[in-house]
């Protein structure tokens, strides 16, 4: 039997953690290991209690959820502890400055218990994970800045071809069952190269992947 899905609660609002714990504390595969009322507490405990998974609110006093969500992700021996961003609000300046602090995923606070504990699952395993609005609008702006998409897209000349392909499907949400199964790899294979795009790219995981992806071009909304 698999070991449980760690998960620390990091909200200012006791009514909303309180909330979280109950729906994960029923649920089979997930058990809470820590709260955090702030954002300071937020990375103290994830040092303390080495959770897979951090569900981080953004407005925290002390250290807001972006500052903790770097330092918690820049800490030596954290570096698989995953932070899934919940949130009220999904302005373009909050996904962009999640994803480069290290989040893994973005998720608004109304989305239904359902969603949230696939999220946390998706999250656990190492995938992406961003609201379908959110994602639009991150790609809108990101794609209307076509003169830094032109001097990012440098940054995938390390990349070989497939790589490129493959990054180019990453940044579309595909598994790498269904990556796989678009260029006829083996679902291994298809890790191996997304692994090595991350590795070239210095990308912690696929969250990054999928910024860069998109900051560079190699993904339009068109596709």
């Amino acid at each position: 039997m698999n070991a449980p899905i760690k998960v620390l609660l990091a909200d200012d609002e006791r009514l909303v953690r309180s909330g979280f714990k109950v729906l994960l504390d029923l649920e089979e595969g997930l058990t809470v290991v820590g709260e955090a009322t702030n954002g300071a507490e937020a990375v103290e405990t994830a040092r303390a209690t080495r959770p897979d998974v951090v569900l981080m609110d953004i407005r925290m006093p002390k250290l807001d959820g972006i500052q903790a969500t770097a330092q918690i992700t820049g800490t030596r021996g954290l570096e698989q502890v995953r932070v899934l961003i919940l949130t009220t609000y999904d302005t373009d300046e909050y996904v962009l400055d999640a994803l480069q602090a290290g989040a893994s995923g973005f998720l608004l606070k109304d989305a239904g218990p359902g969603e949230l504990l696939h999220a946390i699952r998706v999250i656990a395993a190492g995938e992406a994970l961003l609201a379908p609005r959110i994602t639009r609008r991150l790609i809108g702006q990101l794609t209307a800045r076509r003169t830094v998409a032109r001097v990012a897209a440098d940054r995938l000349a390390v990349l070989t071809e497939r790589e490129r392909e493959v990054l180019a499907l990453v940044g579309q949400g595909l598994s790498n069952q269904e990556i796989g199964a678009e260029l006829f790899l083996s679902p291994a294979t298809a890790r191996t190269h997304v692994s090595r795009a991350m590795a070239k790219l210095e990308a912690r995981d696929r969250a990054q992947l999928v910024f860069i992806a998109y900051q560079t071009g190699l993904v339009s909304p068109a596709l």
